[in-house]
This record gives C-alpha cells, sequence and structure tokens, in this order.
C-alpha cells in the first residue's frame, strides 16, 4: 500500500499539467500551421491566411505562459523553434508558392525555376533566423529583435497572398510582386536590422493609454477588412526595420561624438 502524501501527489500533478499547457498551445502552433498548408494545397488561400494568423496569435502566447507559470525548459525552447519553423517557415512558403509563384513557368523555363527558389530562400532564411535566435546570448535590453521575426516574415507573405486573393491578382506583375515580398521577407530574417520588440525593458513600466486605446481600435480594424489592415500593419512593421536601425545608429554615433567631445575638454 503506497504511503505517500495525497497532497504531494497533487502538487506533483498540478505542476506536470502547468508544464504541459504551453506546450500544448505551441502544438497549436504547429497544427495551425500544418492546416494552413492543407488548405493551400486545397486552393483555399484565405483560410490558409487565418490559420497563419491564429499561429501568430499562439505564437506570442506560449513562450509568456512558460514565463509566467515559471515552467521554461530546452524542450519548450527546441519544440517552440521546431513548431515555428513549420508554421512560420515551410507552410508562408507553400502557400506563396501553391497561390502564384508555379506559375511563373508560364512565362519561361527560367521563371519557374526563380519561382519554387524564392520560396525555398524564404523557408531556409527562417531556419536560419530560428537557429540564430537559439544561440544569440541573452541581453538584458529586449526592446529590439535583431533580424525581422519569423511570425512577422510569415504575415508578410501570407498577408500578400490573401490580399491578392480577395483583389483578384493574377497577371504577371502580381506574381512578381509576390515573389519579391517572399525574397525580402526572407533577407529581412536573417538581416542584422533591428525592430521593435514591444517588450519594454522594466516590468514596472507603465503602459500608456494611448497604446491602450490603440489595441481595440487595431482589431475593430482588422475585423472591418483583415486582408487590407493585416497587409498594412505587416508592412509597416517590416519597413519600420531600417527606419529604427537608422535612429539607433544615428544615436550611437551622437552618443560617440559628445564622449570624444568631453575627453578632449578634459
Amino acid at each position: 500500500m503506497s504511503t505517500e502524501d495525497p497532497q504531494k501527489k497533487f502538487l506533483v500533478a498540478g505542476h506536470k499539467g502547468i508544464y504541459l499547457f504551453p506546450n500544448l498551445v505551441t502544438t497549436g502552433v504547429l497544427f495551425a500551421g500544418f492546416y494552413g498548408i492543407v488548405a493551400a494545397i486545397d486552393g483555399n488561400f484565405p483560410r490558409s491566411a487565418v490559420a497563419l494568423f491564429i499561429a501568430m496569435v499562439l505564437d506570442g502566447l506560449d513562450g509568456r505562459l512558460a514565463r509566467l507559470t515559471g515552467t521554461q525548459s530546452e524542450f519548450g525552447k527546441e519544440f517552440d523553434s521546431l513548431s515555428d519553423l513549420v508554421a512560420f517557415g515551410v507552410a508562408p512558403a507553400i502557400i506563396v508558392y501553391q497561390w502564384g509563384l508555379h506559375r511563373l513557368a508560364e512565362y519561361g523555363w527560367l521563371w519557374g525555376k526563380l519561382g519554387w527558389l524564392a520560396a525555398f530562400l524564404y523557408a531556409a532564411s527562417a531556419a536560419l533566423r530560428l537557429a540564430r535566435f537559439n544561440v544569440m546570448p541573452e541581453t538584458d535590453d529586449k526592446r529590439f529583435f535583431e533580424g525581422l521575426p519569423s511570425p512577422s516574415a510569415a504575415a508578410l507573405v501570407t498577408f500578400t497572398v490573401w490580399l491578392g486573393t480577395v483583389l483578384g491578382w493574377s497577371g504577371g506583375g502580381a506574381l512578381a510582386f509576390a515573389a519579391a515580398m517572399t525574397v525580402l521577407g526572407g533577407a529581412l530574417m536573417v538581416s542584422h536590422l533591428h525592430f521593435y520588440s514591444f517588450k519594454e525593458a522594466s516590468p514596472d513600466r507603465r503602459i500608456s493609454f494611448t497604446f491602450l486605446l490603440a489595441i481595440p481600435l487595431t482589431l475593430v480594424l482588422i475585423f472591418l477588412n483583415p486582408p487590407v489592415v493585416l497587409f498594412m500593419m505587416a508592412t509597416g512593421y517590416a519597413i519600420s526595420g531600417p527606419i529604427v536601425t537608422f535612429c539607433i545608429r544615428r544615436q550611437r554615433s551622437t552618443n560617440h561624438q559628445g564622449g570624444e567631445e568631453g575627453e578632449s575638454r578634459t
């Protein structure tokens, strides 16, 4: 007969449940990415885009849940990266290829090869971005990402497809634009540009009223016209990287010059 304390068994089981929950959310990311691929193969690209949007929302939750519950682990970190590779690396590449890049072959043998090559370069860039993120040392300043995060790159590609589907894009110019956005998303992921992370350096820092007001307003706009608003948001965030990087480097240059002037006066 077991003499183990029932209360201790309950606490252990509860801890396992808490540990499992963030990984279930990560599994949801993987499932949404996989379903996005299936929907794209079936030709339902709006459904693919919605699936990846759900994956992006879930991806923003799993890490936070792990930190809040104190259940961060190497397993969870690796599982998250593998799920992200499928949902934000492989899935967008297949979606954009199924939607239009395969039709570049209609314009010649070389264009057809460039179509699948653009999709592959995007997927490979996502893998490199995730691997780099895993091996980078943690810093106290978490305000910026180095390189476009893979969910944001997936948004750039997938919402281009969604917008193109809604607006009926079909010509060579539309296909070239989709290919350019695919290559751009991949290039930004492996770049050293800085993108604002929306993570405050201090947990005690207060959230501004403007930011709180912007959240429901953004949700309303997304509800009114999802493909247009989400495409604009994804594009705007991608464009912000070069601007933020320029401002950071300019500020560092100014501070460096100010320091040199101060030393010369002493």
